[in-house]
């Protein structure tokens, strides 16, 4: 018999105020240290500084439009930041779509030193639209308000995060709370792709709301050609394993590798890149996708040291450097196929 009693039943995550905790096992947020406001007056010197950028770092609109059509069967393309195309499964999936310059209410917070690969305008017909939680450089409104499609494709979000696109004339709205998953696109020949809302290590608040009144979530995309990762922003912790072990392997994991410094603020948000290469073999990912660096300062490291720490880790922890994936903007990827693991893995 179904017991009348909510509490019982309540998950670990879910606290009885309504909102919303990180996994056990992972770090804690603590009190703002005393440097706190040093760190907001340097960014905000930042936000008017645009740092040396490598040629091969950025492809014009030109070439990612070109390298996103040329491109046939499943395939991965960076736009910056937590934005992607994928394609997998017959279906066209954009993560996190954050495409204008300043991830922000208006014109407040930091401002981008790299342009969105594609504007919203040329953007390929979108037929699911997945977001992580409602941090701006991720749910970003002017984007969310701008998107083109938005009859035709498939919100999928975390729990909270539904009327937000309603609001904004999305009919299609599906919240996921960790662990519930939806299938979309089974009519598809190619067989569409299972969406899984899985847990990550961060929080959630937009200027006006309380802390954690939104969940945040990684996601898992799972179809006939391939399963992929998607870390939404993260730190790390013990559930990294556990996720591995319930979900993987994985063909490919998204994973951000950026906003870490200083650790004393950013441990229980962002990954270093070493840590990142962790939560990967954790997974279970053949090949590690580097995402969440080289397109605005949130935090205070160069921001060009993330990859190669990333790939400097990865080497060392025996991984080749082709399972590295460190994309330039713009960039399509084809989607690896599942065959037999490395030896060593």
């Amino acid at each position: 018999m179904a017991s009348s009693d909510p509490v019982r039943y309540r998950p670990a995550h879910h606290k009885a105020d309504g909102t919303f905790r990180n996994p056990p096992g992972s770090p804690r947020r603590g009190p703002r240290p005393p440097a706190m406001w040093r760190f907001y007056l340097r960014m905000a010197r930042l936000r008017f500084e645009k740092p040396y950028i490598p040629d091969h770092h950025v492809r014009t609109e030109r070439q990612a439009l070109d390298g996103f059509h040329a491109a046939s069967g499943d395939s991965l393309t960076w736009l910056g930041h937590a934005s992607f195309l994928v394609r997998t499964g017959g279906q066209t999936i954009i993560t996190d779509p954050f495409l204008t310059d300043v991830a922000g209410p208006g014109a407040l917070g930091p401002k981008r030193f790299v342009d969105a690969a594609m504007t919203i305008g040329n953007l390929p017909p979108i037929d699911i639209l997945l977001i992580s939680h409602n941090h701006y450089d991720h749910l970003d409104e002017k984007t969310i308000r701008r998107l083109p499609g938005k009859s035709r494709m498939t919100v999928v979000a975390p729990l909270g995060l539904g009327d937000f696109f309603r609001s904004r004339g999305y009919p299609r709205v599906v919240e996921l709370d960790w662990y519930q998953y939806i299938h979309l696109g089974s009519d598809h020949e190619l067989g569409g792709v299972c969406l899984t809302a899985l847990p990550c290590v961060h929080w959630s608040r937009r200027i006006g709301q309380d802390y954690n009144t939104t969940l945040w979530a990684s996601f898992s995309m799972v179809s006939q050609a391939c399963r992929i990762f998607f870390g939404g922003d993260s730190g790390y912790g013990d559930v990294f394993k556990e996720i591995g072990a319930r979900h993987g392997p994985f063909d490919a994991a998204i994973l951000g590798i950026g906003a870490y410094a200083p650790r004393e603020m950013m441990h229980a948000s962002h990954a270093t890149p070493e840590e990142a290469i962790q939560m990967g073999l954790d997974l279970q990912a053949r090949h590690i996708v580097a995402m969440h660096w080289g397109t605005i300062a949130l935090t205070l490291e160069p921001p060009f040291e993330p990859p190669l720490r990333f790939v400097r880790e990865g080497q060392a922890r025996g991984m080749e450097e082709d399972r590295l994936w460190v994309m330039s903007v713009g960039e399509t990827r084809a989607l690896p196929s599942p065959k037999p693991w490395p030896a060593n893995d």
